[in-house]
């Protein structure tokens, strides 16, 4: 059974499966798993992902610098490069077009930070976001490994939450105008 803080919406399976992000940190002090399902087909959920490189979408007073996470796609963010910036502190550290997208932080105020969102098609019109959160804090952060990652889980969830709104409603409106 997951611990407060570790899980959201994910099932077992996929707390043991592998993720990219597995091969960016060798024995990380966290991991956490979030996971939610979205009326919305992958192709267009993971463009919503891409979307991570214009901002966090979760609190955006606290972690977008008080800008306005952009309410629509942007054009050209889902042509992605390793090494470009995303959710402010990470770069893209690898992906897999329709499917998934690595950030890793090496060196941020954090420790070492790498997340991998993946999106798989659960029915044609549908699909489900899972994502592995792995960490290994430096040094004197040590002692975090035996603090759950409440924080993280609040702004992931509203995060998952708010990328599983925007894709839907333009699932929506595609299928009413089609």
């Amino acid at each position: 059974m997951p611990r407060l803080g570790y899980s959201w919406g994910d099932t077992d399976a996929e707390r043991t499966a592998t993720y990219p992000c597995d091969r960016l940190i060798a024995e990380p002090h966290q991991t956490c798993h979030r996971a939610i399902d979205v009326d919305a087909p992958a192709p267009l959920v993971w463009r919503w992902l891409c979307q991570l490189r214009a901002a966090p979408y979760s609190y955006d007073w606290i972690d977008n610098r008080g800008r306005r996470s952009p309410r629509e796609l942007t054009p050209g963010l889902d042509d992605l490069a390793v090494g470009q910036r995303a959710v402010v502190i990470f770069e893209v550290a690898n992906f897999e077009r329709d499917r998934s997208i690595t950030l890793y932080a090496p060196h941020s105020i954090f420790g070492e930070l790498a997340l991998s969102y993946c999106v798989a098609p659960s029915a044609p019109d549908r699909s489900r976001i899972t994502v592995r959160l792995i960490v290994r804090y430096p040094g004197k952060w040590r002692v975090m490994r035996h603090v759950p990652p409440i924080g993280d889980l609040v702004m992931m969830r509203k995060q998952l939450r708010t990328l599983k709104r925007y894709a839907e409603r333009d699932y929506a409106a595609r299928s009413t105008s089609a």
